[in-house]
């Protein structure tokens, strides 16, 4: 057998080692997989920390909205007087002992005042619950695509040691056989030295990036493994791409606050009214066994304390929720803008990356066959790989690209990313 024989079955086995290798990993790491993303962000909704949170706000908001309608308590009052003192009143004949009921009164319009600005809270809270959807949404599907462009990284980090390793068992028969220099094989060892410690990086890679996607999605059991892929189905034809800038999730959500706030102001505003309370009972005249209606009427007077500290704090939070809106409007035109624009630059960039990945496989399988017949030098082999590894890296980059375009889109409406 020739050594031009022997090399190409080295490349063959080592062709056939990279495939079953990469399967059985894929094995291993099936034993605990991520559900589909559409079913990992359903079930997302009830166990990941980030969405409790809003959820719990919006629970609060709709317990002080019940709780904003509620009327002051009335006060029952006993009072016993004349008693145990001296002379006529030594005992309790001539006590009086009187019984009554008060009860305060808003004035004002504080209690609409105060269920007006319940329910703008709840709305705001919600206008946040749904922005905090939106941008969970989005996160989550750029860690489900880390983790499976790390799954892609390792596959290709794991190929190139195999292939590394082969030239440098063939790199090394041809020097034992006098046919390349001692230089040779010093560089297919420096290259698989290379290959392995980019395997080392692209596995560290993997576990960070299905631990962040587990600890995403609240689940309990780590994930290992992936059962979908976002990077290769593109949803770019078929997109809706009709936004409106002032119905962006932010945008909402900012002005509900601005809305809440302004309904504050005018509860403070209200507050510096003095409620009236009003009282009304029946007193009884031990002494002669005789009865007497009492009542009467207290009115703070605002001499001291005009709640003049609290407007203006709330004015000051109606200022800070109206730049904010100003912001979140500005934000979300540029937003748009650049949304649209990196969608179409995004796949662009796939369809060029995808075709200088082909032209690199091409030239690699052409390299390959010339220095396994002899007519090509081990330098000009490794550099084709290392050419095919930067152009299959740079696929997995602007697929990457293309998936936060995607999802950064969907946030901006407001919708579930995978939902046209």
């Amino acid at each position: 057998m020739t050594l031009i024989m022997r090399g190409r079955l080295r490349y063959a086995a080592a062709s056939v080692a990279a495939i079953l290798g990469a399967l059985a990993s894929g094995r291993g790491a099936a034993a605990d997989p991520a559900p589909l993303f559409k079913d990992l962000l359903a079930q997302a909704q009830s166990n990941a920390p980030r969405l409790a949170e809003a959820a719990a706000s919006v629970r609060q908001a709709e317990g002080l909205a019940r709780q904003a309608s509620a009327r002051p308590n009335p006060t029952v009052d006993v009072g016993v007087e004349n008693f145990s003192g001296s002379g006529v009143y030594s005992g309790a004949n001539n006590a009086e002992t009187t019984f009554s009921l008060s009860q305060p009164l808003e004035l004002g319009g504080k209690r609409g005042a105060r269920i007006a600005a319940g329910r703008a809270g709840l709305d705001a809270a919600r206008a946040r619950l749904v922005q905090s959807k939106a941008d969970y949404a989005f996160t989550l599907a750029d860690a489900y695509a880390q983790a499976e462009a790390a799954e892609r990284r390792v596959a290709l980090a794991q190929e190139a040691v195999t292939l590394s390793d082969e030239t440098v068992r063939a790199s090394r028969a041809l020097v034992d056989a006098g046919k390349e220099a001692e230089l040779r094989s010093l560089q297919a060892q420096a290259a698989l030295t290379s290959a392995r410690a980019s395997l080392d990086e692209a596995r560290a890679e993997r576990t960070g990036a299905f631990a962040r996607l587990t600890a995403l999605a609240g689940s309990a059991a780590p994930f290992t493994s992936l059962t979908d892929s976002l990077l290769t189905a593109s949803q770019s034809a078929s997109l809706n791409r009709d936004i409106d800038v002032l119905a962006t999730p932010a945008v909402l959500a900012a002005e509900a606050e601005r809305e809440a706030a302004a309904k504050r102001v005018r509860i403070e505003r209200i507050r510096a009214v003095p409620d009236v309370t009003v009282s009304a009972g029946v007193r009884r005249f031990s002494g002669d066994d005789s009865t007497a209606l009492v009542a009467g009427v207290s009115i703070p007077i605002p001499v001291f304390d005009q709640n003049r500290g609290n407007i203006t704090a709330a004015q000051g939070e109606l200022q800070g929720a109206e730049a904010r809106l100003s912001a979140a409007r500005l934000d979300a035109e540029a937003d748009v803008r650049t949304a649209l624009f990196q969608i179409d630059a995004a796949q662009t960039r796939v369809g060029a990356a995808t075709e200088g990945e082909t032209t690199a496989a091409e030239a690699y399988r052409l390299t390959r066959i010339a220095y396994e017949a002899g007519k090509s030098p081990l330098v000009e082999l490794i550099n084709a790989r290392r050419s095919l590894a930067e152009a299959r890296a740079q696929t997995i980059e602007a697929q990457l690209a293309r998936l936060r375009a995607e999802a950064g889109l969907a946030r901006l409406q407001g919708r579930p990313f995978g939902d046209r």
